[in-house]
């Protein structure tokens, strides 16, 4: 057998190497990836439900709470604020720019829930409606799934980050255009109005 026609075997089989290690790192990358995005479906499940029950809770509370007028409206417009960030975010889950907004609008809507929930304390009729005690019930609930869900999704957003810069799968990720995938973070400020445990008075 001559020298050129081993180089060439040699050759061929490096090129088959390579060719099935992309493949392979592709498929691993999209594995990945769809696990991180797949995460990102649960929080918008409990993000949607909270959304949901803020109507609930505006309808309860502005029967007793009627000349708190600025409260509730601040409550609406930052729970719109908060939808238009979730569906920027489903569309490109891990995006740091639509996470970034995501963030900002949750930590707004955190905020104002938490102004008026405060508020609401002031009112004992409010706080002895059975509609207002299930309602704070089912919003401390879905805080915590949400809580749960966030830290599912940041968990595997963090495996595919780790292995997108890993070498060698980070030639193929350069490659194949993965970017990175930015975590779901509650600013520092309004983080307590959903990691705070509630406060069981007898």
């Amino acid at each position: 057998m001559s020298t050129s026609l081993i180089i060439v075997i040699v050759i061929g089989v490096l090129l088959a190497g390579v060719f099935f290690w992309l493949i392979a790192s592709y498929n691993s990358l999209v594995a990945v990836r769809n696990r991180y995005q797949n995460a990102f479906a649960q929080i918008d499940v409990q993000l949607q439900r909270r959304f949901d029950l803020i109507p609930n809770l505006i309808e309860t509370v502005k029967k007793y709470m009627s000349h708190e007028r600025e409260t509730l409206e601040a409550v609406v417009a930052a729970r719109s604020m908060a939808q238009a960030g979730l569906n920027a975010a489903k569309a490109q889950p891990g995006n740091p720019e639509v996470m970034a907004q995501l963030s900002t609008s949750e930590g707004q809507l955190n905020s104002v829930l938490g102004r008026l929930l405060a508020v609401a304390e002031g009112y004992p009729d409010l706080k002895a409606s059975q509609n207002m005690m299930q309602l704070s019930e089912e919003l401390t609930s879905t805080e915590n799934k949400v809580a749960f869900a966030r830290q599912g999704f940041n968990d595997s957003a963090m495996i595919y980050n780790t292995k997108r810069e890993t070498f060698p799968t980070m030639i193929a990720a350069g490659i194949f255009g993965f970017k990175q995938a930015s975590l779901l973070e509650i600013p520092v400020e309004k983080r307590h109005l959903v990691q705070e445990a509630p406060k069981v008075q007898f």
